[in-house]
């Protein structure tokens, strides 16, 4: 009995020793250590901490709709500061529900968070909006809403998937071929643009936004967006590559943006992943 008292004596006395090397030496918990200097909150801005919010109006003129965008964080106060992404601020995708119309449009920052941008819609009813942008310091990210647009909608317009994959936009051919259609599997998307009355390839197309070109790709219901911008050092052309990856299966719309002698120029096909 003495024995067994006396080497549990021994062992608490070792455990009390190793507890006041710990406190002496700084040890504990690791969250006891964590701490943020005053302005280090903005370097962690992550996308769960910033909400977007949407507000569509007539414009002041009276020519379009006005697209507001107020950027905040979850305490209410406003995302001040953005770093530019490929030459702009902010990047705003707009697509019509059936996705037969697209423009990608660059809003005016107008202080506090705000972003305003004017739009002429082809029709009432719903539309995606998607705005692409990076606090300064913080995560780049994305924010998707629906819009509903007063007025007469359109009929809604099929999507044709697209066979062979050609395009013609401002009397130019854009081929695409695509590496794979396999869905969560990255993909190469090789565009070749030539003059559509020649043939002749264009081998003189312009940056655009940084890069030779940028791609955007939605799935049917709006919900899946991928937003690539080409490989770098590929020259002029005619010749432009991409990689991307498709989420999940589906069909899915690609539109492809080139600039040419001063003007931005923009092609589309549908594919199905499987």
């Amino acid at each position: 009995m003495q024995g067994g008292a006396g080497r549990s004596m021994m062992m608490l006395a070792v455990v009390l020793s190793m507890l006041l090397l710990m406190s002496a030496c700084g040890g504990g918990p690791a969250w006891e250590d964590e701490h943020l200097e005053e302005g280090d909150i903005s370097a962690r801005i992550l996308s769960d901490h910033v909400k977007a919010d949407w507000r569509l109006a007539p414009s002041p003129d009276g020519e379009g709709d006005l697209i507001r965008i107020a950027f905040r964080l979850q305490d209410g106060s406003s995302v001040n500061d953005f770093e530019i992404t490929h030459e702009k601020l902010l990047h705003l995708i707009i697509a019509g529900q059936d996705l037969s119309y697209f423009n990608h449009i660059h809003p005016e920052y107008k202080g506090e968070g705000v972003f305003e941008a004017v739009n002429h819609f082809p029709a009432g009813g719903k539309y995606r909006v998607i705005a692409d942008f990076k606090p300064a310091g913080g995560d780049a990210m994305t924010k998707l809403a629906w819009l509903e647009v007063e007025g007469e909608p359109a009929d809604p317009a099929p999507i044709v998937l697209t066979d062979p994959l050609e395009a013609t936009a401002d009397g130019k051919r854009v081929t695409l071929r695509i590496g794979s259609l396999a869905p969560d599997e990255a993909s190469v998307l090789a565009f070749h643009v030539e003059d559509e009355a020649s043939g002749r390839p264009i081998a003189d197309l312009e940056p655009y936004l940084g890069a030779i070109g940028h791609v955007v790709i939605l799935s049917e219901d709006g919900e899946q967006y991928v937003h690539v911008h080409a490989e770098g050092d590929q020259g002029s052309g005619p010749d432009a590559r991409f990689e991307a990856t498709f989420p999940k299966r589906g069909i899915y719309k690609i539109w492809a943006q080139f600039r040419h002698q001063g003007r931005v120029f923009t092609t589309s096909y549908a594919v199905q992943v499987k």
